[in-house]
Order: structure tokens, then C-alpha cells, then sequence
């Protein structure tokens, strides 16, 4: 992956509101979530929430597939997670045996939290 596509992922991830619907939309896998009910479950104007997804798609973030008349949107974790794989892959100089692995993490209930636009 390159540095650039790094950055950006990254930079779409590094504000309030899009970490809020992307984790959101994680959180949905594997069905996603429309927009509107982002929208309204998030608190965030129509408007500002295409914005953000916007940002978010550029970023290879999040997808969107349009069902009938409602666009729902999916989280791409594959991407995050060539994201994240990219940030270690020369962890301890290519001796990740000198590395503290991360913990181990578990799937849990998601936290519903408010979100300024």
C-alpha cells in the first residue's frame, strides 16, 4: 500500500464525526445502514453526513449500494485493515519477534454516542 493511500485513509478517519460513522457503519457489517437512518441515529443534517461519507469513500473507506430507494452504506474493512497491516509491516526493523504484539481484540456491543456535526 502506498504512503499516500495511508494518509488518507487516515486523514478521512481523523475527524469527529467520520470516525463516528465509520465505526458506526463496522458495527453494521455485514448488512450496512442507509443513510438516512445514520443520519438520524447520529444526529447529523443529511447534508453534512453525504459530505463526510464522501470523504470517507475517497478514502476507500465505505461503499455505497443503492437498494431500491434508500442508499445504504458498508464499511470497507478490508481496506482498514491493509491500512493498519501497512503501519506494522516493518515493526522492529522486519523482527517482529522484538515487538510487543497488540491484545487481542474481541467483537463488542457498540456504544451509541451523539454526534456534533
Amino acid at each position: 500500500m502506498e504512503s499516500n493511500e495511508i494518509i488518507e485513509a487516515l486523514a478521512a478517519l481523523a475527524q469527529t464525526t467520520r470516525l463516528a460513522v465509520f465505526r458506526r457503519l463496522v458495527a453494521a457489517e455485514p448488512e450496512g445502514e442507509a443513510a438516512g437512518d445514520l443520519a438520524r441515529d447520529l444526529a447529523i443534517p443529511p447534508n453534512t453526513l453525504s459530505a463526510h461519507l464522501a470523504v470517507l469513500a475517497r478514502a476507500g473507506l465505505v461503499s455505497a449500494d443503492r437498494r431500491g430507494r434508500f442508499v445504504v452504506y458498508r464499511a470497507a474493512v478490508d481496506r482498514l485493515t491493509a491500512v493498519t497491516t501497512a503501519l506494522v509491516a516493518d515493526c522492529c526493523g522486519g523482527r517482529p519477534e522484538l515487538c510487543n504484539p497488540p491484545p487481542a481484540t474481541e467483537c463488542r456491543p457498540s456504544r451509541t454516542s451523539e454526534v456534533s456535526s
